[in-house]
């Protein structure tokens, strides 16, 4: 496709990827729904009356509202016929939007000029542990590499309901948290700034689709009606605080400290071409986690390390989406087979992402192999974990078997403990 805007080919934003944001900006201080196209914004509330198809004519209201969930609440053929309406208004023959100077000047702000926001009211959020690598390394680290999986591992999507009051859109500050700790085995905890500071690199689903009713169970082949869209995200996690808090009920403080989202939500139907074969799974799952389609992604992950202001910044991390042993339909199967209802606006994180060499590992606690081989950076510091002044940037790319599709960068800095 061709659009008659002018992008680069090397843009995370091409016209087939067209994902969905909320913004503000120094003309507007009003919250307005985007979509991001090469270094632009196409404001959907500028040009909302000119969704006019069969689904949507009836719902343009959904593009005026201050956040998404009133359009994720819609239906998948409701997305489908926006996003061809947003693509048709944008290619290159079209001259809908193209030759009206006064509309264009008013639907396009370029992304330098604007301040991105939480795109959803997130009413819920789920973390999952479905990395297979992963909760193999953190298994061979505290337990044993006989023992290094769980029983019930490679039966159910693990997972832990969290909170969703500190997530926050990329570019916020994260504080070290206090917190008690156990720094030697056997003495009387300790209490103050954590020490042991990691981020996770993760990706998360934005839940999507009209809200389900509590007891209403949702299988892994009814799934895609459900999902909206993928983030990259960062889970900071405090890991001396964990591993004193976390025996028996799991993550609490530890991890309610901030969890950082990209601001664009990248939809299903544009990370479509990077669909891949599904992790294989041994045992064969239940019938309601089983889903024949692929959709596991091969999305190209990165993580970025900027220590202490430093203008350089190290690679420290090339993982992959497609380690994933889970996929979210499963993931979501897993939630809802109780009967809990889902909410559009609902995020489901993946869990910690690591590929199977120690340079695509999700986390500072594999990096560094919880403390005995510190990371080396540009700038010639040294990393165990994470010091007050790092920045921490995630990345995500599909490329290779179609246009580039991006996700943008979800980006992080960790501030000094505040004192009481």
């Amino acid at each position: 496709m061709k659009s008659f805007i002018e992008y680069s080919s090397e843009t995370d934003f091409p016209i087939e990827n067209l994902p969905y944001g909320v913004f503000t900006s120094s003309q507007n201080a009003q919250k307005h729904i985007g979509v991001a196209i090469g270094d632009l914004i196409l404001d959907l509330n500028v040009i909302s009356h000119l969704f006019n198809g069969p689904l949507l004519k009836d719902k343009q209201l959904v593009f005026k509202e201050e956040t998404l969930n009133y359009f994720m609440g819609l239906t998948k053929p409701h997305w489908i016929e926006a996003r061809n309406t947003i693509q048709n208004l944008l290619d290159v023959s079209n001259t809908t939007l193209q030759n009206d100077k006064h509309l264009r000047d008013g639907a396009f702000i370029k992304q330098s000029a604007a301040q991105m926001h939480v795109p959803a009211n997130i009413g819920d959020y789920t973390d999952f542990y479905s990395s297979i690598h992963h909760a193999t390394n953190v298994g061979i680290m505290f337990r044993s590499k006989e023992n290094a999986l769980m029983p019930n591992w490679k039966y159910i999507p693990v997972g832990y309901h969290g909170r969703s009051s500190s997530i926050v859109v990329s570019g916020t500050p994260i504080t070290r948290p206090y917190g008690q700790t156990l720094p030697v085995e056997g003495a009387e905890p300790h209490f103050g700034p954590c020490r042991l500071m990691d981020f996770e690199l993760e990706m998360a689903c934005f839940v999507g689709g009209p809200p389900t009713k509590l007891g209403e169970r949702v299988t892994a082949k009814q799934a895609e009606n459900h999902i909206f869209g993928f983030v990259l995200m960062n889970d900071w996690s405090a890991r001396d605080i964990q591993k004193w808090e976390y025996v028996p009920l799991g993550p609490f403080t530890a991890k309610n400290l901030g969890t950082s989202i990209s601001p664009w939500i990248v939809t299903i139907e544009a990370l479509r071409p990077y669909a891949i074969d599904n992790y294989p799974q041994d045992p064969e799952p239940f019938e309601y986690l089983k889903h024949d389609d692929k959709f596991n992604f091969d999305i190209k992950l990165e993580v970025d390390l900027k220590a202490n202001n430093s203008p350089v910044s190290t690679t420290i991390s090339r993982s992959n989406y497609k380690f994933m042993y889970w996929t979210v339909k499963q993931q979501l199967a897993q939630q809802t087979i109780t009967g809990c209802n889902l909410r559009p606006g609902d995020l489901l994180g993946s869990g910690t992402i690591s590929g199977d060499t120690s340079d695509s590992y999700g986390s500072m606690l594999e990096l560094s192999w919880k403390g005995t081989k510190p990371l080396r950076l540009l700038n010639g510091d040294e990393r165990k974990f994470l010091q007050d002044g790092d920045t921490v940037i995630l990345r995500g790319i599909c490329e290779g078997k179609g246009p580039r599709i991006g996700f943008g960068t979800c980006e992080g800095k960790l501030l000094p403990a505040v004192p009481f």
